[in-house]
């Protein structure tokens, strides 16, 4: 058994492989947050086919690249800045705006505290309310919202609670944020996930505010964190100027530029995909709500938080578990305002879904 310190993330397959001996190709991990379908179909056909493409440099600009994520998320072609997946524009972002006190929408990621502090920035929390089933309330964080903070982080749909902030809602906040002198931060790395996408993305937003940055990346919904293909949209051209100038050029290697090319017009992957989490997530809601000795929390994206009400059983327990049957969750003690009360998983096949809920069932009946 683990002791509750000891924790993994969805890519410790390694280390779960050396603790339990368990072979990692053995492993199920639900905790990665990762698309089940694997690959797109059309990159795995085409992108070999490409590979004499990496004889040159990539264009330094990106601009076939840009001009295909412009078309798939509606956006002008100028707004469009690409890195090294998300994490290096999170980084590039935080490195050039150095943020002195940031309120970042909480429990969530750890890596946006960690950016902040690295540039001498301190890190405040907006709880989300457990009461509220960690929904925001937007009214109560703009009275939180003081002209002393110069950055407001957002994670919509939120990691790990898989709530999301509405259309509407991001329009009042940023409105606020403009209001008092605040930037915004919003990380989109689960929205295509989600079933009414245009009633929460902020995209369309980023025309007419110019104090927003919004994060995607192909690592969760392409499910190919190794490509490493990341990118922004926002329409403060002097912000976008400066990350272009701060990151190293040919930031992105041929291949992956290829990919997200080929990636992003693969519509019969993109509709499957959605059509397969909201199957599995409607699903899973219907027969976790019905156990009496847990809670869910109605999920958004491609994962579901819950809560164990069962007396005497811990997240670190539950883990054990479940990772003894070849099937990885997460232990959300680690996250902030969360305790040993709480696992996360995301969605995979409905076969092997189907496998961790009779295992979560048994343990909770």
């Amino acid at each position: 058994m683990l002791t509750p310190k000891e924790h993994f993330h969805g890519s410790d397959l390694e280390k779960i492989e050396a603790i339990y001996g368990i072979k990692k190709e053995d492993i199920t991990s639900f905790s990665a947050n990762v698309n089940p379908l694997g690959i797109s179909p059309k990159l795995r056909a085409e992108l070999a086919d490409r590979i004499d493409a990496i004889t040159g440099y990539p264009d330094r600009e990106y601009i076939s690249l840009r001009k295909c994520i412009a078309a798939y998320v509606n956006a002008d072609l100028s707004h469009i800045v690409v890195g090294n997946g998300s994490t290096e524009l999170i980084s590039l972002f935080i490195q050039i705006t150095r943020p002195k006190k940031a309120l970042i929408i909480g429990p969530t990621y750890s890596e946006y505290e960690r950016e902040i502090s690295l540039e001498g920035g301190s890190s405040w929390y907006y709880r989300l309310e457990e009461a509220s089933d960690f929904c925001l309330d937007v009214e109560n964080l703009k009275k939180e919202l003081s002209a002393e903070f110069d950055l407001l982080v957002i994670c919509n749909p939120n990691n790990p609670t898989s709530t999301a902030i509405s259309l509407p809602d991001m329009r009042k906040i940023l409105d606020i944020c403009k209001q008092r002198g605040i930037l915004c931060m919003v990380d989109e790395t689960y929205v295509e996930f989600a079933e009414n996408i245009e009633q929460i993305t902020a995209v369309s937003l980023a025309a007419y505010y110019n104090n927003v940055i919004i994060l995607r990346g192909i690592s969760k919904f392409f499910a190919a964190p190794g490509l490493r293909l990341g990118y922004a949209v926002c329409s403060n051209m002097d912000l976008l100027k400066h990350l272009n100038q701060r990151k190293n050029p040919w930031t992105i290697n041929t291949l992956a530029a290829i990919g997200g090319e080929i990636m992003f017009t693969d519509e019969a992957f993109i509709n499957q995909t959605k059509a397969l989490i909201k199957q599995e997530r409607d699903k899973i809601s219907a027969l976790l709500t019905s156990c009496p000795n847990i809670k869910i929390y109605p999920p958004a994206a491609n994962f579901v938080l819950v809560k164990i009400l069962k007396e005497g059983v811990t997240s670190a327990d539950v883990f054990d578990a479940a990772i003894r049957k070849g099937l990885m969750i997460r232990d959300c003690s680690t996250f902030p305002f969360l305790d040993q009360k709480f696992i996360r998983f995301c969605f995979m096949s409905p076969e092997k879904n189907t496998e961790l809920i009779n295992l979560l069932l048994k343990i909770f009946q």
